[in-house]
């Protein structure tokens, strides 16, 4: 192909050979711009000088331009109106893993990152949410930090945790897993709605939806029903402005296209998820007309930095992480999990019964390797599927479970299961009391809620059945970092991993631009390799 010049260089100051290592430190140092120039019909490249761009014959001296890379921060990635209305330097956000694996520890280190983490309440009761609100208020102050809520189906709980973050004045809310729209949520997001002195329509509370389904999504990007909002108002839990004011939002603030990730997730490809996405965004922007454009990211397999490249090369106005902050050292589970996730290739992962929406058949995706909970956990779902009822499962195969998935028998694990769910759900009970089929449910997934708590604890009587949530994007990190100092779990600190990933995006698109000008990249300059974080931050100018 014939290299097309962009323009011509003046002046140029320090013109280099086109080496590996020469080339490869020029694209590191991202504030520097790269111009790839002619000279006397062999490629060499400069980092200094000023380029023009013209057809008019160069003056002498001038080289021409076969390619060039403007320099590109990393805080410069991605939407700055999201990085605007989150109080936000870089376009990233942790996401919510439940039972505080995405813990205080990890936000906090997050939004000193100038990035946003969300705490993952999903599984906490409704006491240990509170006190850890009480905590993140306390660790973070005015710093930005959101919240998440799953979808369970039920309404008391989720009111309950609704009126919780509304009472502790939770501003950002990460809604995952919703298969439709409830009056709690919606009742979150309309909440002190009102016009200020120029008549803009102020909205205190976010939320950022998270889905992988465009009818959802289409949900979440569309104003609060008319209905749902009358109901609300007629119940007297907003007000006739409030009712009003709605009608010309988005129920979601931003919202993430769910890939292939850990925890709940429809293992949908990237590549195609997010262009939809972002077409329906644009599309419901113009028949709505909302005053600020909803912004679009992407999450799950977000663990490389060709990966994070690609996300803000496909238009993703900020990229959302998961399961590779599981495995940073301020991540609320157990140093055994970390060391596991830490060995992961992108195959030891497997999806597994959810114990949320354990009757609905509804999966998670989890680590395979070292465990043997998502085997065991699909049993419990067979079982569950073929019987109406405990009593009416085979003595040989309850012999089974007992002794090789519970370690403790049904009726004892039962009154276990009571005793937690008197506290939990107690509406739980009164069903089960009346239908021997939820009480199956109900004792088979006590497995599966404490099977993610003995993974948190670290216990090692029961490492086998540990469930660690977990996408490919695990393993995809570790291949990345092998070889480097980030192949220790001790190593993966929040900003350290963070940081890599999107100075490499930037190294990888600079490396981009070149090649889309003509040139030929050769491959060894492909690979970004983790750096220390005091490194970055020369390259940086300590600016992070």
């Amino acid at each position: 192909m014939r290299n097309l010049h962009s323009g011509w260089l003046k002046s140029p100051q320090i013109i280099e050979e086109t080496d590996d290592q020469n080339l490869s430190e020029a694209l590191l140092h991202v504030l520097q711009p790269v111009y790839i120039v002619d000279v006397h019909g062999k490629p060499r490249f400069c980092r200094a000088g000023k380029m023009v761009i013209s057809d008019a014959p160069p003056y002498p001296g001038d080289l021409p331009v076969i390619a060039f890379a403007p320099p590109l921060h990393p805080a410069n990635l991605g939407s700055p109106d999201f990085k605007r209305r989150h109080q936000l330097r870089y376009p990233y956000v942790s996401g919510a893993m439940a039972h505080g694996i995405a813990s205080v520890a990890l936000l906090k280190a997050a939004a000193q990152s100038g990035m946003m983490g969300f705490f993952g309440a999903a599984g906490l009761s409704l006491n240990d949410l509170e006190k850890s609100l009480f905590e993140l208020k306390e660790a973070l102050g005015d710093q930005p930090y959101g919240v998440n809520i799953v979808y369970t189906g039920n309404d008391a709980l989720e009111h309950a945790t609704i009126n919780l973050y509304l009472t502790h004045g939770i501003r950002r809310i990460s809604a995952a897993g919703y298969l439709k729209l409830t009056l709690p949520l919606l009742l979150f997001r309309i909440k002190g709605i009102h016009q200020n002195t120029d008549g803009a329509i102020i909205c205190p509370n976010k939320i950022i939806a998270k889905t992988s389904r465009l009818e959802i999504a289409r949900q979440f990007l569309s104003p609060p029903p008319g209905k749902m909002v009358q109901r609300l108002l007629d119940q007297k839990y907003i007000t006739p402005d409030e009712a009003r004011l709605c009608r010309f939002i988005p129920v979601a603030e931003d919202l993430t296209g769910e890939a292939d990730s850990g925890g709940h997730t429809d293992n949908r490809a990237a590549v195609s998820l997010l262009p939809s996405m972002l077409d329906l965004r644009d599309e419901l922007h113009q028949e709505f007309k909302y005053a600020t454009l909803p912004c679009i990211g992407l999450g799950g397999g977000i663990g490389t930095p060709l990966a994070v490249c690609a996300a803000f090369s496909m238009g993703a106005d900020y990229v959302l992480a998961g399961s590779i902050h599981q495995a940073c050292i301020e991540s609320g589970t157990s140093d055994r999990v970390r060391e596991m996730l830490a060995e992961a290739l992108q195959t030891d992962v497997a999806m597994a019964p959810s114990a949320n929406m354990f009757e609905r058949g509804v999966k998670v995706q989890v680590l395979k390797r070292g465990t043997l909970f998502a085997q065991r956990a699909a049993r419990l779902y067979d079982l569950y599927r073929d019987y109406g009822s405990l009593d009416q499962i085979p003595d040989d195969q309850k012999k089974e479970i007992e002794t090789n998935i519970f370690q403790n028998t049904l009726e004892a694990q039962w009154k276990a299961t009571r005793q937690f769910f008197e506290t939990y759900d107690p509406a739980q009970m009164e069903l089960a009391d009346k239908e021997p089929k939820r009480k199956m449910a109900l004792v088979f997934r006590s497995y599966l809620g404490q099977s993610a708590k003995w993974a948190i604890k670290g216990d090692m009587s029961r490492k086998k059945d540990f469930q660690i949530w977990c996408g490919p994007a695990m393993g995809a990190f570790n291949e990345w970092s092998r070889r480097s100092f980030l192949a220790s779990p001790a190593s993966r600190d929040f900003q350290t991993v963070a940081m890599n990933l999107l100075l490499g995006a930037c190294v990888s698109m600079r490396r981009l631009m070149l090649a889309s000008s003509g040139w030929s990249i050769p491959s060894h300059y492909r690979r970004y390799s983790p750096l220390e974080l005091s490194q970055i931050r020369t390259i940086l100018n300590n600016d992070l």
